[in-house]
């Protein structure tokens, strides 16, 4: 049986899974899929858009399906793209409407269902409590509906994706477990469950947020879950309403990447609020990037007991000036730049330059002797793991006045780094230490996606103190500058600037959603700290977005809601006055600044 190993990459083997005449799960390729966002009633337009994503490399292509009339309208599509020769299975989204899910397992390959809104609530009463009785009959009567619609793939070869979204739990998971990542497994495993006692195995799952730390964690505490009952199913990958541009990118390698190195992921979606048929090759360069670890040169280290990969704790440091202890992660630079945000460090001649125009050395293991005759208030001590011997551990630990700048060359760099951070852990050594990289890359997108792959994984296990990201390409030192602070970001270590939580569009949306986010972001992203939602519709949006500050929620054609933070405040405004409303909202409860 699969066993996670912190320090070598090691895939997890999931059962196989056939959708039409793809395999997936096993051995089988990591696949990249994606979602259209057309309306799936307009044919001619649906199947163009599927054929430009498998034309990028898409290998399954997933239509929203809100009733029964979208979910016949998936066979349309089904035959249009079949006689363009193009056999690429296709994936109906469900979300409220059993009834639908039933229609689309007799038209595709497989159909993903909602156990949060699958089936509406028994509860009638005065009080949101459910009683143990209560629990039972709503679930009873949940096993009968799923049932009948397990039949009817069971008649049609059609597999399922159970989908669990963090802010869609069903009322009686919330009232029993919260809106934690417990709920989010327990409503899982119930479905699970039934599929087991049915006999019923082609089933894919995947647990959905856009807090990627939630994400994380949750997928981990499944898969272990599902260990403990003997389950293996293969796991689909995605960061919800991840948003566009830098930020999407990142923000999905910072998840997706998180368990793709822990082996975990058989399939994986990046969501960005784009044409869908850009997703592909981020997904693909991400996909390829950590497959490359394969039979790496092992990594012997010992795993700390006390280290839970299922909740976020920050490793306990002691600070060397602004380093370390209490202090949010700091930023390196690699040379002089005009930033939009200021990093809190400038390498300089060699040497690190903070905003004093203070000087400090870097030191290597040869220079020992030099680090410990130093004066000055901050050591910079640049160190790999295999350069932490028993010796040179004895002196982090007496020594308060080295930050060491923890770098790796491993192929594996992920599992390296995070050995060191388990020997510091084991021998309870509290020096500050910065995550420093580098890459030879020419593309940003490629930086983005390998930086944050690399690192956002070690700050969601609570480790860093710090971020130096290097590159030898031809980056300039101000995007290596955004991609750093983005990935502090995108791993909720540190917020820097407005954070937009945008989804990526569907059949579903209510306006043309990239217009909309372009100019909610032109009025707002000087507004430092914030969190936006921008949202096509009720289903996944004021669930999704349910940690943001306000959120602005197609609610009809033409028409938008306006959140703070989880109420709605203002209902159907006009879409041509929505994005000056919401102005006035974040006005009014004074969190605007010029």
């Amino acid at each position: 049986m699969w066993k996670l190993n912190q320090f070598n990459y090691n895939r997890r083997i999931s059962s196989v899974v056939k959708i039409g005449n793809l395999l997936l799960g096993g051995n089988q390729p990591i696949r990249v899929q994606s979602m259209a966002n057309t309306d799936t009633n307009d044919v001619e337009n649906s199947v163009a858009q599927c054929l430009r994503i498998v034309e990028a490399g898409g290998e399954l292509v997933r239509f929203t399906a809100q009733g029964v009339r979208e979910a016949e309208s998936l066979k349309l599509i089904r035959d249009g793209i079949r006689e363009k020769g193009c056999n690429v299975p296709l994936v109906a989204d469900i979300h409220f409407n059993a009834n639908a899910a039933d229609v689309a397992a007799k038209q595709v390959e497989k159909v993903r269902i909602n156990p949060g809104n699958y089936v509406g609530s028994i509860k009638i009463g005065d009080t949101s409590d459910y009683t143990d009785e209560e629990f039972e009959t709503e679930y009873q009567k949940i096993r009968a509906r799923f049932i009948l619609f397990l039949n009817i793939c069971k008649e049609h070869h059609t597999a399922i994706r159970i989908g669990v979204n963090h802010g869609s739990l069903s009322e009686r998971m919330m009232n029993r477990y919260g809106d934690t990542s417990r709920g989010m497994v327990e409503s899982c495993m119930e479905f699970l469950r039934i599929c087991h006692e049915e006999n019923f195995h082609d089933v894919v799952i995947s647990m959905k947020t856009s807090n990627t730390v939630i994400m994380v964690q949750t997928v981990r505490l499944l898969v272990d879950e599902m260990a403990r009952e003997n389950m293996h199913f293969p796991l689909h990958l995605g960061v919800t309403e991840a948003g566009d541009g830098e930020d999407g990118r990142i923000k999905s390698a910072v998840g997706i990447g998180a368990l793709l190195a822990d082996g975990i992921g058989d399939t994986i979606r990046v969501s960005l609020s784009e044409e869908p048929e850009f997703e592909i090759p981020v997904g693909q360069l991400l996909v390829s990037y950590i497959s490359g670890r394969v039979n790496h040169a092992p990594i012997v280290a010992t795993e700390n007991v006390l280290h839970s990969r299922f909740e976020y704790s920050r490793r306990k440091t002691h600070a060397v000036g602004n380093i370390g202890g209490d202090n949010v992660p700091v930023v390196i630079a690699q040379s002089e730049g005009n930033f939009a945000t200021v990093p809190d460090y400038i390498l300089q001649d060699g040497k690190v330059l903070n905003l004093n125009t203070d000087l400090f050395s870097i030191y290597s293991t040869e220079d020992i002797d030099a680090l410990q005759k130093d004066p000055t208030e901050i050591k910079f001590l640049k160190l790999k793991y295999p350069d932490l011997t028993p010796k040179l551990l004895g002196l982090l630990i007496e020594r308060r006045d080295v930050v060491v700048l923890l770098t790796t060359n491993h192929l594996n760099g992920v599992g390296e780094q995070r050995a060191f951070f388990h020997t510091l852990l084991n021998a309870g050594c509290t020096v500050p230490v910065i995550l420093n990289r580098n890459y030879s890359e020419n593309e940003l997108q490629h930086l983005q996606i390998k930086a944050a792959a690399d690192l956002g994984v070690l700050f969601i296990d609570g480790f860093g103190d710090g971020i130096f990201i290097e590159n030898d390409g031809s980056i300039s030192v101000e995007e290596i500058n955004s991609v750093a602070f983005g990935i502090l970001q995108a791993s909720r270590v540190r917020v820097t600037k407005t954070e937009y939580i945008s989804c990526p569009g569907c059949g579903r949306t209510m306006f043309n959603l990239q217009t909309v986010i372009a100019r909610v972001k032109a009025r707002t992203s000087h507004l430092k700290g914030l969190k936006i939602g921008i949202m096509g519709c009720i289903v996944n949006g004021p669930g999704e977005m349910a940690d943001a500050d306000y959120g602005y929620v197609g609610a009809g054609r033409g028409k938008v809601s306006l959140y703070k933070k989880k109420e709605c405040v203002e209902r159907n405004i006009p879409e041509a006055e929505a994005v000056e409303k919401l102005i006035e909202l974040i006005k009014v409860n004074g969190d605007w600044h010029e």
